[in-house]
């Protein structure tokens, strides 16, 4: 495997999954968190779709149910941005269920066609995915990332707030209270990127850092939440403070005022606005940079990025281990390798990184198109080509280019979004570029005549690469006659014509394609 590539801006078209933890529900801060992300500065269009996940009890069992809460269907937004709010509380008394049922019992779910009707036969697990939990809820996202990763699929951000299982990690206080044991808090080398932000402010309720994430400690969290555990809940309210920038700001539950604004976060993190959220795709930030906001000595960005494999961040075991069964292809990275804007008529390269833990005999189909927005389910895209590549095996991600030609039958001059689908085993994945698409019309090619004997004119043509011209000759400026057409394989295009018996002619070059 080669190639590295490094280029961030907005993008979008996935799934954010929130999810509370001991005896919490959706109803305050996780409904407030959820409402504002269709408002953070990148989001990268005007609707979105929220559901809410919930377990309902039929005849003493419980089963994962859904319904639409805010926003329209997917298939009728321009983003195609989903919003879960995952709602557990019947059972996260921590007696009754541990994270690993919970995991287990939601995972279905994620993987299913037809769990979500409003999907169209599409399944959560095919967008990428962000998962963000708090407390047990980080636990839970944890173990959920492990099964999804013994099926193949590949996490794009895990962001834990304040993590405590009950019963594991050391938090040997707990089963004075709670009998449940949850599932430990580990960065499985399925995700690409983790950010750990937690406290130990508190004196039995706090979180822990979880070793493979961009791990930040918050060590000044007075204000906001009253109680016990207000340290505890304003793990959540910094993480909400990244979200909405406004001043003063509430999560329908706490507020954050000028006085949190200005002593929770460091000077870099410029109080909220250069921190937490910005890392999600929908925040499009540098997830790469070595820089370390809370200072040197302290962790960079990029200690949170998959180093299991060469994937631009260099290579440590930063990741936990696990069992891929390689049931799902992923296109875990996708870029353009050129900037805009590109001239209709001529061709963009993308690199990209993928898995298909399967072996090498076992191809998958990776199809690239051009879309007008960030919602593949909405079917105004263009597929512009389609490629076969191998499997990786379950120990390697391959790295891969294409040349994507843009003609004039399939990309009209405007603005585009650029992504990828990989398809195999019956099942298949997307994943935008961050990087917009600006298609301009060619040029009309500059023409110059010039004497090259008494009967003969020479014609020099600059144009485009690529660009089909014809020639065209008229007497009269009225009636027009094409005498040569040309492919441009340079830009230059010299011809000779003759012009032996006639007292005045016009040229003109016409642009084909």
């Amino acid at each position: 495997m080669c190639g590295v590539f490094t280029s961030f801006d907005s993008f979008g078209g996935g799934v954010t999954l929130i999810t509370p933890g001991l005896n919490g529900d959706v109803n305050g801060w996780i409904t407030g968190m959820a409402n504002d992300i269709p408002g953070y500065r990148t989001f990268p269009g005007t609707n979105y779709t929220c559901y809410e996940f919930y377990f309902t009890n039929i005849s003493g069992s419980y089963y994962l149910t859904s319904t639409r809460v805010a926003g329209n269907a997917p298939s009728a937004t321009d983003t195609g941005e989903i919003i879960i709010k995952l709602d557990w509380s019947q059972l996260s008394d921590g007696n009754s269920y541990n994270t690993y049922q919970i995991a287990a019992a939601v995972l279905p779910a994620l993987l299913s066609t037809n769990f979500v009707p409003e999907l169209n036969g599409h399944a959560i697990a095919e967008m990428p995915l962000h998962l963000v939990g708090h407390s047990r809820g980080g636990s839970l996202i944890c173990q959920l990332s492990l099964l999804l990763g013994t099926n193949g699929i590949w996490v794009d951000h895990l962001t834990t707030l304040d993590p405590h299982p009950l019963n594991n990690d050391g938090f040997t206080l707990d089963h004075f209270v709670y009998s449940a044991v949850d599932a430990p808090c580990h960065t499985y080398q399925n995700v690409l990127f983790h950010d750990n932000y937690w406290e130990n402010l508190e004196f039995a309720i706090y979180g822990e850092p979880v070793a493979g994430a961009y791990i930040r400690n918050l060590t000044s969290l007075n204000g906001g939440y009253s109680g016990a555990s207000s340290k505890h809940s304003n793990v959540h309210l910094w993480y909400f403070g990244t979200i909405s920038l406004v001043t003063p700001t509430s999560d329908t539950e706490a507020s954050i005022t000028s006085a949190e604004r200005t002593s929770w976060w460091s000077a870099y993190e410029n109080q909220g606005t250069n921190a937490g959220f910005q890392y999600s795709l929908i925040g499009g930030s540098n997830r790469l940079s070595t820089d370390q906001p809370v200072g040197a000595g302290y962790p960079a960005i990029r200690d949170g990025f998959n180093q299991w494999w060469d994937l631009g961040a260099g290579v440590s075991s930063n990741r936990t281990s696990l069992t891929n069964y390689g049931g799902w292809p992923n296109v875990i990275r996708f870029d353009r390798a050129d900037t805009n804007p590109v001239v209709q008529g001529q061709s963009i390269m993308a690199n990209f990184y993928y898995q298909w833990a399967q072996p090498v005999a076992s191809n998958a189909t990776i199809s690239f198109y051009l879309d007008r927005d960030l919602n593949p389910l909405n079917t105004n895209q263009t597929l512009l080509r389609q490629i076969s590549v191998p499997g990786s095996g379950t120990n390697a991600v391959d790295f891969g280019s294409v040349m994507l030609p843009l003609a004039a039958s399939n990309a009209p001059p405007g603005a585009y979004w650029l992504y990828a689908t990989i398809s195999g085993g019956g099942t298949s994945r997307w994943l935008y570029a961050p990087e917009s698409v600006q298609v301009v019309s060619p040029p009309q090619p500059v023409m110059a005549i010039g004497r090259s004997g008494a009967a003969q004119v020479s014609i020099a043509i600059n144009g485009s690469t690529n660009q089909t011209v014809v020639l065209q000759r008229s007497t009269d400026l009225v009636n027009w006659q094409p005498i040569a057409t040309n492919l441009l394989t340079t830009n230059a295009w010299i011809y000779t014509n003759t012009t032996s018996g006639t007292n005045q002619l016009y040229f003109r070059t016409v642009i084909a394609n």
